[in-house]
């Protein structure tokens, strides 16, 4: 795991500097918000447009707030007297929901050009986005045995539907802000994160979690059977959750990665089948499966290249897959027991 590395934090930076998340009432704005608490920050905003008991982390001693930063008043309001804003806010989830609710991935747009302005107004010195591997090419993800997508990639442009398209929209924004505007910007695109304090049931989860889930529940009912969305060969990279909280501090802190989109992922590739094997040696189980063929699965095969990241930073998301799933498999086997003997869970 990432616990032990010095984070890259800008030595110039005061402890007392005002850090802005957007999404912090999410998976990954959450454990970010956490990380610089960590790190001794005293001075963070954290906004999310959920009600704060549905957030899925509160850091004590972090200035929560509820807002929509996807209407310009509040974008404004969010970033007064920022240092560095880091925009995670987004509506999204596994390819479950991507590929169902278009639209609603499209108007994350209006986020990111509100906050951008409003960042830029104030002044603000450093900006992040959370982009997305779903930005890039689809021509070129359409065999399992896919060949590591490299920045280059997402170009000529062919993203994914909705989701994958407003990542890349909005990286330009990004981009056309510092080249015009002299805001400092920075793009990372996430491959696949999953971990501790993330969705795990509900619709918006992803694989990692979706299958830690379906295996507790065939051991807790006893059916021992677990349905597969698509036939299983498909095949992804998953990032760990620490790797991600500690490469988006080194991206946004590296002056050679100003508006310069980075893949931040694993290189580790794996098919849905091989992910199942690695849960269900997990929670020493054997299980019976059946493959809904109609389900969503996105497309056929998609990893990261990290050629780009390793010869910048020195690093790159490292944490072995079976490590990072059996911590994961740990906190959802508790959140659903806990869900079953009547306890608040992050999704209740």
């Amino acid at each position: 795991m990432t616990e032990n590395l010095i984070a890259a934090t800008y030595p110039s930076m005061k402890k007392n500097d005002l850090i802005v998340i957007g999404g912090a009432g999410g998976f990954i704005g959450g454990s970010l918000t956490r990380y610089f608490h960590n790190q001794g920050f005293t001075h963070i905003r954290a906004i999310d447009k959920k009600p704060l008991p549905m957030w899925y982390q509160i850091t004590e001693g972090v200035e929560n707030l509820n807002m929509d930063l996807s209407e310009k008043v509040n974008a404004v309001k969010a970033v007064e007297g920022a240092m560095e804003v880091y925009n995670l806010a987004a509506d999204m989830g596994g390819m479950g929901f991507i590929e169902r609710y278009r639209v609603e991935c499209l108007r994350s747009i209006l986020i990111n050009t509100h906050l951008l302005e409003a960042a830029y107004n104030a002044g603000v010195n450093r900006y992040f986005f959370s982009s997305s591997a779903c930005a890039y090419n689809i021509d070129l993800q359409q065999d399992p045995n896919v060949r590591a997508l490299k920045e280059s990639d997402a170009y000529p442009a062919n993203a994914e539907r909705g989701y994958g398209w407003e990542k890349l929209l909005s990286e330009i924004f990004c981009q056309e802000y510092y080249a015009e505007r002299s805001l400092e910007t920075h793009i990372a695109r996430f491959h696949n994160v999953y971990g501790p304090n993330g969705t795990w049931d509900g619709g918006r989860e992803k694989a990692p979690a979706a299958l830690c889930r379906k295996v507790i529940e065939a051991k807790d009912n006893g059916s021992l059977k677990i349905e597969i969305w698509g036939e299983g060969t498909r095949t992804r990279s998953f990032m760990y959750i620490d790797d991600c909280t500690f490469g988006i501090d080194q991206i946004m802190h590296c002056e050679k990665l100003i508006a310069t989109p980075i893949n931040l992922g694993t290189s580790e590739i794996v098919s849905v089948n091989e992910l199942v094997d690695i849960v269900e040696e997990i929670g020493d189980v054997k299980l019976q499966r059946t493959y809904k063929l109609d389900a969503p699965k996105g497309v056929a095969g998609r990893n990261s290249d990290n050629t780009f990241i390793k010869s910048i930073l020195n690093w790159e998301p490292n944490t072995p897959l079976r490590e990072g799933l059996k911590t994961t498999y740990t906190w959802i086997e508790q959140q659903y027991y806990d869900r079953k003997a009547g306890k608040r869970t992050v999704h209740d």
